[in-house]
């Protein structure tokens, strides 16, 4: 069974995602194109690697201690899927915070997980205040139709600094 719950800090353990698998082969992209996505064939591979699950780990400590939230679905064995609201609200009438991440380890995707997080996120980030998420999101086929079944639309607004983390990234909004 799959519980998801809000994490405080004293929950957190440098080891939590070690067994956490994630690895996507991308084939086919979406490309924003003047406000239209545009299906594009793009092959590369995205994998994650100890030192960057334990990096993430460290960031989880950070966004909670700075007023953030940190979202994880447990099963028996341990964390397969996570999310992160960052702190701190912004945008022409700071009424965004950041959905930095939500994934669902590879072995437990298909399942539902993804949908029920983003429940949990969708009702943690009220309460942080904000009215919308602002997701930075992967350009694979796969990625953005979780998304969009999600009901996530273009951004009305871009964030230069999160759009220059990854040029390639779909900059999306889920208004709350």
């Amino acid at each position: 069974m799959v519980t998801i719950k809000r994490l405080d800090s004293s929950k957190i353990k440098d080891t939590m995602l070690d067994s956490f698998q994630r690895d996507q082969a991308t084939t086919k992209v979406l490309v924003n194109e003047s406000g239209s996505l545009v299906e594009k064939e793009d092959t590369f591979e995205d994998e994650w690697h100890l030192a960057r699950k334990r990096e993430i780990v460290q960031h989880f400590r950070h966004v909670i201690d700075q007023g953030g939230a940190v979202i994880v679905a447990n099963d028996d064995a341990g964390v397969v899927g996570f999310a992160v609201i960052e702190p701190g609200e912004f945008g022409q009438h700071s009424c965004y915070r950041e959905l930095s991440y939500i994934h669902v380890s590879n072995e437990h995707r298909g399942k539902g997980i993804g949908k029920e997080l983003f429940k949990v996120v969708t009702s943690v980030a009220i309460q942080l205040g904000a009215d919308k998420l602002y997701i930075g999101a992967h350009p694979s086929i796969e990625t953005q139709g979780f998304y969009s079944r999600m009901g996530c639309v273009l951004a009305e607004e871009i964030n230069e600094e999160i759009y220059m983390r990854e040029p390639r990234d779909i900059q999306l909004e889920y208004i709350l």
